[in-house]
């Protein structure tokens, strides 16, 4: 009988740390369990369809501070696989990954299903086994039983299953109770909580210019530090973008505390300053008196936007810049460095929701993903308390993790 090796969650922590594994030591049985139909599914929607599969930044403290939890670890971990050993890996299976003007990188395919079937033939190559539809109930530490038989699953199909090592890759969800069968192996759980949102604006006076964007805003939360910047996109239920995605990951827990309630102020301008927007104001009342306000966008804002703004700050539609009114100038500057949206909760982005919390990262030995508590079992990808903003991070920390746990369970004898 071959020494069985488990590994929970057929998503791409999983299958990475499967396909390590069963390379590494093919006298293992890697044996797969997904408890769904679909196996990748995340890889499948992720970057519209495309798989945004990494990020191309190759310097470990530059790619760590894209992680609002997870930096300290990452600066240990991804000089042992980072994005560039992310990207030698898929061309050695044949898969070449392209990268685009903000550093995201994809397949060249265009498409994740390359990603996909890259994966899942690896793991066949390897002689992993796959099993879908089987959930695992409870598992249980033999401590005192041999080594290969040190796990006992109880799988939803109501058969058992004995196992040398197991591999947690049960990705993250919102809700606690979704941890309690590792908070009764002893592990503690930092609280979950959902990342990367969206922000809903009932009351927005801009819903109708839905698909208006700027490729650059600051959005700040009244009262707090909380402060991001970036593409900024107005949607029918309120903001999106990445500057609001890194907004809701870095203020994943702060939000959640606020029940997703306060007040948001965006700058449209933010590489001016608010003296500066005075001065681009007066020169333009100085060289084009006669130019109507509302039909003369600045700042190369979007016509929409920008008479949007103009209707708020009270400028009548006729007027020219000669005649513009000091509280009217005023209220206009306001409104471009500091405009407020009132948010009233959260909309989860397409598929690329991402679960802030999991198990607590000073409960693993980092360099394997082993945990200090029970030897033998391992952790990768969105359950441990690791999340990264948009662009192709969250996948690297699963890359990474499935690859150290992988290499780390395909040792003999320990």
């Amino acid at each position: 009988m071959r020494e069985t090796v488990v590994v929970i969650g057929g998503g791409a922590a999983g299958f990475f740390g499967a396909i390590t594994c069963a390379e590494a030591n093919p006298t293992l049985r890697v044996l797969l369990l997904e408890k769904t139909t679909k196996l990748l599914s995340k890889v499948r929607v992720s970057g519209g369809g495309r798989c945004n599969v990494t990020h191309a930044c190759f310097q470990t403290n530059a790619f760590s501070q894209h992680y609002p939890r997870g930096q300290k670890a990452l600066k240990k971990l991804l000089p042992l696989f980072g994005a560039e050993d992310t990207v030698a890996w898929f061309e050695k299976r044949g898969v070449k990954l392209k990268t685009e003007a903000d550093g995201r990188m994809f397949p060249q395919s265009n498409t994740s299903e390359t990603i996909v079937d890259c994966l899942v033939q690896a793991a066949q190559r390897a002689g992993v086994e796959i099993q879908t539809s089987v959930g695992v109930s409870s598992l249980q530490v033999q401590a005192q039983a041999p080594a290969p038989n040190r796990f006992l699953l109880h799988l939803s199909n109501g058969s058992q299953l004995k196992a040398s090592k197991v591999l947690i890759a049960t990705g993250g969800n919102p809700k606690m109770e979704h941890y309690r069968w590792l908070q009764d192996l002893g592990h503690t759980i930092e609280a979950p909580v959902p990342s990367l949102f969206t922000l809903n604006v009932p009351a927005s006076p801009f819903k109708d210019l839905l698909g208006v964007s700027v490729p650059k805003a600051k959005v700040k939360l009244t009262g707090q530090k909380l402060e991001t910047e970036g593409p900024l996109l107005i949607t029918h239920w309120g903001l999106s973008g990445p500057a609001v995605l890194r907004f809701s990951a870095w203020g994943a827990k702060l939000l959640h505390g606020l029940a997703y309630t306060g007040t948001a102020l965006v700058n449209w301008v933010p590489d001016f300053t608010e003296e500066q927007v005075r001065s681009q104001l007066l020169l333009q009342r100085q060289h084009s008196p006669k130019k109507t306000v509302y039909t003369n966008a600045l700042f190369q804002l979007p016509n929409r936007l920008w008479q949007r703004l103009c209707t708020l700050a009270e400028v009548p539609e006729t007027v020219k810049w000669a005649e513009l009114s000091g509280k009217a100038q005023n209220k206009l500057i306001e409104l471009l460095i500091r405009t407020p949206f009132e948010v009233k909760g959260k909309t989860t982005f397409k598929e690329e929701f991402v679960t802030c919390g999991g198990i607590k990262l000073e409960e693993l030995h980092l360099e394997r993903m082993e945990s200090r508590l029970v030897p033998g079992l391992f952790f990768a990808g969105e359950v441990v308390d690791i999340d990264g903003i948009t662009g192709g991070f969250n996948f690297q920390a699963a890359w990474t993790g499935g690859f150290l746990a992988g290499k780390a369970m395909a040792e003999v004898g320990v």
